[in-house]
């Protein structure tokens, strides 16, 4: 795909319409800098416009880290004023993009992923861990809390009290640890990371794509809605999956006994 983008901390792959976004930054641990987020976001609008993959893999470059957090320098330079800024605003509109992208995301988390690495990773759609990995917030132990979504998605995922212990104390966790308490959907070898990220992405581009994407807002509207509420989208969303076209297909090949086919030939 030609991006027309100048990328410098990131690099984009396209095999088979699976996109693999890769944070590169090795000498700083692939530290979330503005210009990486900046990149980020123009890439995955791109990504999302183009219309040339059908799912994302976000990872880190090099076996050492996914992200290390938040550029250190630029925390540094933070202020009151500058938080309520628009600029400030940029670091919480990469995650919330994530989340709301037409594409289901998935994170391979190699390594550190830590801080704003975990935030990140937190608004995928599902994470993968290499058995390396160490997953934390521990911006406590400077002075500040995680600041682009971390005390909202955590809790949400992995439940109040565990949220709070790794908030409030700032001490990663391993990945089987993750696994155990829900933060990552499974735990691979290092070398097997991408292979298993690959195997869910080719599982995704056999359902119907509306289906998806609704699928998963429903899921992460649960979270934030009375009952009745979060029913309420569900039944309006399963509507649309009708008017799609995607259940006529799903049941015509249910009873055809072949697999279905959601999605045109690429």
């Amino acid at each position: 795909m030609n991006t027309d983008l100048h990328l410098t901390r990131t690099k984009l792959e396209i095999q088979d319409r699976i996109a693999v976004v890769t944070l590169s930054d090795v000498e700083r641990l692939n530290a979330m800098s503005l210009p990486m987020r900046e990149e980020c976001i123009a890439l995955l609008r791109k990504l999302e416009e183009s219309g040339e993959a059908d799912c994302v893999i976000i990872t880190g470059e090099g076996p050492r880290a996914f992200s290390a957090g938040a550029d250190i320098n630029e925390l540094a330079q933070r202020t009151m004023a500058g938080e309520l800024s628009t600029k400030a605003q940029l670091r919480r509109e990469l995650p919330r993009l994530i989340e709301g992208l037409r594409l289901p995301t998935l994170a391979a988390v190699n390594g550190f992923c830590l801080g704003a690495g975990l935030e990140l990773a937190l608004a995928c759609t599902l994470r993968l861990a290499s058995e390396s990995a160490k997953l934390g917030l521990p911006e406590i132990n400077l002075g500040v809390i995680p600041g682009s979504g971390g005390t909202q998605r955590l809790a949400r995922l992995v439940g109040l009290g565990r949220a709070m212990e790794l908030v409030t104390l700032g001490e990663p966790i391993a990945a089987s640890e993750a696994y155990r308490i829900g933060l990552v959907n499974s735990v691979h070898s290092p070398e097997g990371l991408m292979d298993a990220a690959r195997e869910i992405c080719r599982k995704w581009q056999s359902k119907g794509p509306v289906s998806l994407m609704v699928a998963r807002d429903a899921v992460l509207r649960s979270a934030g809605v009375d009952i009745q509420s979060g029913m309420d989208y569900e039944n309006k969303v399963f509507a649309l999956c009708l008017a799609s076209g995607e259940r006529d297909e799903g049941v015509k090949a249910f009873l055809e006994k072949r697999k279905p086919r959601f999605r045109a030939p690429p």
